[in-house]
C-alpha cells in the first residue's frame, strides 16, 4: 500500500490543471462565437455602395430621374435575363 502514497498531485499540476481547463473553454467559446459569426453573416447583400445589387443601382437612378420608365425596364429586363447580379 505504500505505493499509492506520495503521487498525489503537487502545486505545479494544478495549476497546469487549472491552465489547461481555462484554455479549453476559451478555446470552446471562441470556436462557438466564430461560427456564430459565421452562420450570421448575410452574404445575400454586399456592403457600402460599392457592392450595391445592379438591380438597385438602376432603381435608384430611375428614382433620382436619371432615366425615364421605358429605358429601366427594358435594362432591368436585360438585367433579369442574363442571370442577375453575376452574369456576365
Amino acid at each position: 500500500m505504500m505505493f499509492w502514497y506520495d503521487h498525489d498531485v503537487s502545486g505545479w499540476g494544478w495549476f497546469a490543471m487549472s491552465f489547461g481547463m481555462i484554455a479549453f473553454w476559451v478555446l470552446i467559446i471562441t470556436v462557438a462565437v466564430l461560427a456564430l459569426r459565421t452562420v450570421g453573416r448575410t452574404s445575400e447583400r454586399p456592403p457600402g455602395p460599392a457592392g450595391a445589387w445592379p438591380e438597385q443601382v438602376l432603381a435608384e437612378r430611375f428614382a433620382r430621374g436619371e432615366i425615364d420608365e421605358e429605358e429601366y425596364r427594358k435594362r432591368l429586363h436585360a438585367l433579369r435575363a442574363s442571370g442577375g447580379p453575376s452574369g456576365r
